[in-house]
């Protein structure tokens, strides 16, 4: 900057009274001066520090606070639509890296910086963070063991939200064909980046919004850093997973990483491995069983069949022979008659005698009607002894083929009936086992209309079990 020097107009001489030639500014001129100036030597900077004097959004949705370490404090702005992306959710005291410009703000003459995007700074911060949103979603009963579906037992359909290009998906693949095919449907997502949470929530949705869900859900991840896996801690995909009337099965990095999407998930698998495996039993495993299920059944009804021929033969010999059982009614019948018989000539004999009794002391006239009344008598006295006769006649005769029925349902003969034969030796004796027949007997089939001989000629090495 030059000086300018006033002189006498008198004399001519200098007079020592310099000035300066520089213009004046305007405030407004000196504000926006250095509005620009500032812009344009900090137009994109990164500034560590603490969040101070946060209270929200404003009503207008832009957000006002400040960032400070322990020697200054810088103004911050940031505006709506900056906000409303952010991943994580900001709170006082939080150390965050915020990324932004530099400027000033002309009516109040003060510096302040115009923040673009904004992050929790190294992994102290994020899992300060992730522990209060674990508190919180908590308090709100989304990771409670009574919200938790069982898995089924062999889904028919199973659905995976992972990368359709990684390593993860070809695990779990070939894991479920070692154990038991089943049919996959993938749904694709980025398993890391800004857009992970918001995608792997569109597709927890998508599967439950289907006609055909699946029936169980596999959300996969392979290992990584916090910050890799901090998709899977968003508050998006946790409310998803929680509200997912599907089961889910959470398998997001390694065996010592957890997210929140654990929590809140069905079941927690270490590996995406270990939730194929969670998903489906073993197809070996399942057939020995059955095999040894079908083998006990039949053990079982074996058993059971034989206790019930030995207590049915046991019975049958505890029963007397049929002849045995009508040899008693048969005397019965035959004496009951024998007596009738006998009965009858004495009735008559005795109506005759007293008939003789009588005549001498009656006329004709009387004594022809006393024998008209006799015989009358007489007669009614026979045709009611006969009627007697028949009914007992016709009911030892019903019993006797009642009793006759019974012998013969108790016979083995009944059982020829049904399709079955009774092998016999060459002396008549039954056999009862095949371990008993000795190769080239003679043996002897009976059915139910008749009989055949045959030999035995099978080499007892090559006999059926």
């Amino acid at each position: 900057m030059s000086t300018i020097w006033d002189h006498d107009p008198e004399t001519g001489e200098i007079i020592d009274n310099p000035r300066p030639n520089s213009g004046e500014y305007s405030v407004s001129e000196l504000a926006g001066a250095l509005k620009r100036t500032l812009e344009d030597r900090f137009g994109q900077v990164r500034v560590r520090g603490e969040i101070s004097g946060f209270k929200g959004p404003s009503a207008s949705g832009h957000c006002y606070f400040a960032i400070k370490d322990e020697g200054a404090k810088l103004d911050a702005v940031m505006w709506r639509g900056n906000f409303s992306r952010l991943r994580s959710r900001l709170q006082e005291g939080l150390e965050v890296i915020a990324t932004g410009k530099i400027t000033s703000y002309p009516m109040k003459s003060n510096y302040q910086i115009i923040i673009d995007n904004l992050e929790p700074a190294g992994a102290g911060a994020l899992m300060a963070l992730l522990e209060e949103r674990k508190k919180r979603l908590a308090a709100e009963g989304l990771f409670e063991a009574a919200r938790k579906k069982p898995i089924p037992y062999l889904p028919r359909l199973i659905g995976v939200v992972t990368s359709p290009t990684g390593a993860v998906i070809r695990d779990i693949l070939h894991r479920l064909n070692e154990r038991f095919p089943r049919h996959v449907l993938v749904w694709p997502v980025r398993v890391q980046g800004e857009t992970c949470a918001a995608e792997v929530a569109a597709a927890v949705a998508g599967f439950n919004a289907m006609a055909r869900k699946p029936d169980v859900i596999i959300v996969a991840r392979g290992g990584g850093s916090l910050e890799d896996l901090w998709g899977f801690n968003e508050e998006v995909v946790v409310r998803a997973v929680a509200q997912s009337r599907i089961p889910v099965i959470s398998a997001v990095g390694h065996e010592t990483d957890t997210t929140l999407i654990d929590y809140a998930a069905d079941l927690r698998a270490p590996t995406p491995t270990a939730a194929a495996e969670k998903a489906v039993p073993v197809r070996a495993d399942l057939i020995a069983e059955l095999a040894s299920l079908h083998a006990r059944l039949r053990g079982g009804l074996g058993r059971a069949m034989g206790e019930r021929q030995t207590r049915v033969a046991a019975a049958a010999r505890a029963l007397p022979r049929p002849d045995e059982i009508l040899a008693l009614v048969r005397q019965r019948f035959d004496s009951a008659s024998g007596r009738l018989r006998q009965a009858l000539k004495a009735n008559t004999r005795e109506h005759g005698a007293r008939l003789a009794r009588l005549a001498p002391r009656l006329t004709l006239a009387p004594v022809r009607t006393l024998i008209a009344h006799e015989r009358r008598s007489l007669d009614l006295s026979g045709r009611r002894a006969g009627q007697a006769l028949s009914r007992l006649l016709a009911f030892q005769r019903q019993r006797l083929e009642g009793l006759a029925k019974l012998a013969d349902s108790l016979s083995y003969r009944s059982v020829l009936r049904r399709g079955f034969a009774l092998v016999r030796d060459e002396a008549g004796a039954p056999v009862h086992t095949a371990a008993g027949v000795q190769p080239g007997q003679a043996l002897r089939l009976e059915f139910a209309d008749g009989a055949v001989k045959v030999r035995e000629d099978t080499p007892r090495q090559g006999r059926l079990p």
